[in-house]
C-alpha cells in the first residue's frame, strides 16, 4: 500500500498504530482564499507577536522554513525539520490524546491540514495548519523546549483514562468540527457546546490523562514565559490566534505562576482563557512535568494502579518488581492491607518483559485472559524472586515437584510445576503448573481441568500504566473517526470569488499584470461587497503599484463594510496598518 506520504527516517519509526491517523495533506485543495488567510494571520502575527513573542518563535520561523506568503507543503518541512531531528505529519482533525502525544514522543508533530474559515481568522476551536504549522512547529527549534515536548509526549501517552475521557473527546471533536463547517445552524452549535459543558460538569474525579492534558493546554497550547508582570507568548494557541494573543497580554487575563497546580485546572477551547500561567523558562517545564510524573500510576504502581486501570475500561499494563509486564483489560483486583494479592484481565492478554512479548505468552495463548497471585509468600520473608536456586529447591519450588504456595493475604496456589521462565538478573518472573488449583478462601480462581497455569512472579505492582507494553502484541489499527470534517461543495459564486483571489496571488507574484486590478475591485465591489480581506490584499497591491486613486476608492468601500460590519472593523483596520507601516519602512 502506498504511504500516504512522503517519508524520513524519522517518520519511518512510527510504529503501524500511529501510523493509521496519518492523512495526505493534498496541497492542491487549498483555495487562494485559504491562502490569503495563513498570510494575513501570518503577516499580523509576525508584525504584533515580534514584539510579545519568545525570541525562540521568530527565531523559529527562519529554521523551520515556514514562509509568511504561503501555507507550508508539509513535504519541504519535513525536509528541513529532519535537521532538528523532527518531522510532522497530516491528520484529520483532533485525534485521541494518547496518540497525539505518543506522535511526540516520536519527535513527530500532528498538524491537522485543513485551514480555517475567513470567518473564523481569529480563532478556531478546531486544529489547524496556523495552529499546528504556525504555532507548534517554529518553537521546537528551541532544543531545550523540543525535549520537554518529546519528554511530554513520552510520559503523557502512558497516562490512565477513564471510560468517560473518550466520550468527552468525541464530544469536543464533533464541536470542532461543526463550528468550522460553513452554514452549520446556530441551534446545532448551542446543542453540541451544551453536551460539551455538562461533560465537563460530570466526568467525576479527574484521570490522569484529564490531568496531563490541562498541563499540555496550559504550557504547549496557552503557556506565556518570562515574568508574571511582563510575560512573552511561547505556547501555540496564543501564537496561532491574531485574537487572543493580544487579549491575553491584557490586563484582563489573570497572569499565575506555573506550578503542578496547572493540572487541576480545567479549560474551554469555545472561549478565551481567563488566566494563563507563567513558566520562568523552559526547564521550568520539565521540573513540573516531572513532579506531576511522580504522581502517575507509571511510577507508583500499587493497588490505586490497577484501580485506574480497571476504571479505565481499556487496554493497560501492570508491571511486576520482577520486570514482568501483564497487558490486557483488567476486570478485577483481590487487595489486602492495601496493596494488591491477585490481579485478573479479560479477553486477550500477553505477558512481556523490558517492552517485548515473551514468547509464547501472547494473546493467542492468552486469549481469555489472565490471573496472578502478587507478593510474598506467608511466613517467608525471602520473596521468591530473590529466592536462589538453593532457596527454590528448600521451598520445593522446583521443577518436577508438587508445591504449594500459599501468599499473604490468603491466595494459594497448589500444582506440579512445570518450568520457571527467568529475566536477564536470573530473577524468575513466571512459574509454570499443571494439574494445578487457585483459591482465595473458598473461591476457586484457577481449576486444573484450565489447563496450564502460568503464575506471574513479583512482590509488588511497581508500575500501571495505558496501553500495551508491546504494541505488536495486539491489533491496535482499530480507529474508525465517528466523522470527519465536513467538506462543503462549492457554489459557483464562491468558485468565481476563489479565482479573484488567485487572480491577485498572481499579480503579487508576478504572473499576471497589474493592469487587471481595477477590473478585479470592481468586480469585488459589485458581486462580493461583504468580503473585506481581498480588498486588503487590493490595497497592498495598488499601493504597490503606485495607483493612489485606487487605493483611496478602495479604503472608501473598506470603510462602508466597517461600518456595516463593526464586528470585523479591527480586522480591516490591522489589515490597512499593515500595508501602511510596511511602505513607511521602505
Amino acid at each position: 500500500m502506498t504511504p500516504a506520504y512522503e517519508s524520513n527516517p524519522i517518520l519511518d519509526k512510527l510504529p503501524a498504530h500511529l501510523k493509521q491517523f496519518v492523512k495526505p495533506q493534498s496541497y492542491e485543495s487549498y483555495s487562494a482564499i485559504n491562502q490569503a488567510v495563513w498570510r494575513y494571520v501570518m503577516r499580523k502575527n509576525v508584525d504584533y507577536l515580534s514584539k510579545v513573542a519568545h525570541a525562540s518563535y521568530l527565531d523559529g520561523l527562519k529554521q523551520t522554513g515556514i514562509s509568511i506568503d504561503s501555507i507550508p507543503n508539509m513535504y519541504g518541512m519535513n525536509r528541513i525539520l529532519e535537521e532538528i531531528g523532527w518531522a510532522a505529519v497530516a491528520v484529520d482533525g483532533f485525534i485521541p490524546p494518547a496518540a497525539f502525544m505518543e506522535f511526540q514522543a516520536y519527535n513527530v508533530l500532528v498538524i491537522a491540514s485543513d485551514i480555517r474559515q475567513l470567518e473564523h481568522i481569529e480563532y478556531t476551536p478546531a486544529p489547524d495548519i496556523i495552529h499546528e504549522g504556525a504555532g507548534h512547529a517554529p518553537i521546537i527549534a528551541n532544543p531545550e523546549y523540543a525535549e520537554y515536548l518529546r519528554r511530554f509526549g513520552e510520559i503523557g501517552c502512558k497516562a490512565i483514562s477513564s471510560a468517560r475521557d473518550y466520550e468527552m473527546y468525541e464530544a469536543i471533536r464533533h464541536l470542532s468540527i461543526i463550528k468550522e463547517a460553513p452554514g452549520t445552524p446556530d441551534t446545532e452549535i448551542e446543542e453540541a457546546e451544551k453536551k460539551v459543558d455538562e461533560l465537563q460538569k460530570n466526568m467525576g474525579e479527574p484521570s490522569e490523562m484529564a490531568l496531563i492534558r490541562n498541563l499540555h493546554w496550559w504550557t504547549v497550547e496557552y503557556g506565556l514565559i518570562g515574568s508574571v508582570d511582563h510575560p512573552k507568548i511561547y505556547g501555540a494557541g496564543l501564537l496561532s490566534s491574531i485574537g487572543e494573543s493580544t487579549w491575553c497580554m491584557t490586563d484582563h487575563v489573570k497572569k499565575l505562576p506555573y506550578t503542578i497546580e496547572a493540572a487541576y485546572q480545567e479549560f474551554d477551547i469555545t472561549k478565551p482563557q481567563p488566566q494563563l500561567y507563567v513558566t520562568p523558562d523552559f526547564a521550568h517545564l520539565s521540573l513540573v512535568l516531572e513532579e506531576f510524573a511522580n504522581t502517575m500510576a507509571l511510577r507508583t504502581g500499587g493497588l490505586r494502579g490497577i484501580k485506574k486501570l480497571i476504571a479505565s475500561d481499556a487496554l493497560g499494563t501492570a508491571e511486576l518488581s520482577t520486570g514482568l509486564q501483564v497487558s490486557g483489560m483488567f476486570t478485577e483486583v483481590i487487595e489486602y492491607e492495601g496493596s494488591p494479592i491477585y490481579l485478573q484481565t479479560k479477553g486477550k492478554t500477553a505477558l512481556s518483559y523490558r517492552e517485548k512479548e515473551l514468547v509464547g505468552h501472547g494473546t493467542d495463548y492468552h486469549a481469555e485472559g489472565f490471573g496472578s497471585p502478587v507478593g510474598r509468600l506467608k511466613g517467608i520473608n525471602l520473596a521468591i524472586e530473590d529466592m536462589s536456586p538453593r532457596d527454590l529447591k528448600a521451598y520445593n519450588i522446583y521443577e518436577g515437584e508438587r508445591a504449594t504456595l500459599e501468599f499473604e493475604g490468603g491466595i494459594e496456589v497448589t500444582g506440579d510445576i512445570i518450568t520457571g521462565t527467568r529475566n536477564l538478573q536470573g530473577k524468575i518472573i513466571l512459574i509454570s503448573f499443571k494439574n494445578c488449583t487457585v483459591t482465595y478462601g473458598d473461591k476457586i480462581l484457577f481449576k486444573p481441568e484450565w489447563g496450564t497455569y502460568d503464575m506471574a512472579v513479583g512482590k509488588n505492582v511497581v508500575s500501571a500504566f495505558s496501553g500495551p507494553a508491546d504494541a505488536g502484541s495486539f491489533d491496535l489499527i482499530t480507529h474508525v473517526p465517528s466523522e470527519g470534517t465536513i467538506k462543503i461543495k462549492k457554489s459557483k459564486e464562491q468558485l468565481a470569488l476563489e479565482a479573484l483571489y488567485q487572480n491577485v496571488r498572481d499579480i503579487r507574484e508576478g504572473r499576471e499584470i497589474a493592469t487587471a486590478l481595477p477590473g478585479i475591485f470592481e468586480s469585488v465591489r459589485a458581486n462580493y461587497p461583504k468580503d473585506w480581506l481581498l480588498s486588503v490584499e487590493l490595497y497592498e497591491l495598488a499601493i504597490d503599484q503606485g495607483d493612489d486613486a485606487l487605493a483611496r476608492e478602495i479604503l472608501l468601500h473598506l470603510d462602508k463594510i466597517k461600518a456595516a460590519s463593526p464586528g470585523i472593523a479591527h480586522l480591516i483596520g490591522d489589515g490597512i496598518s499593515l500595508v501602511d507601516n510596511a511602505r513607511m519602512e521602505v
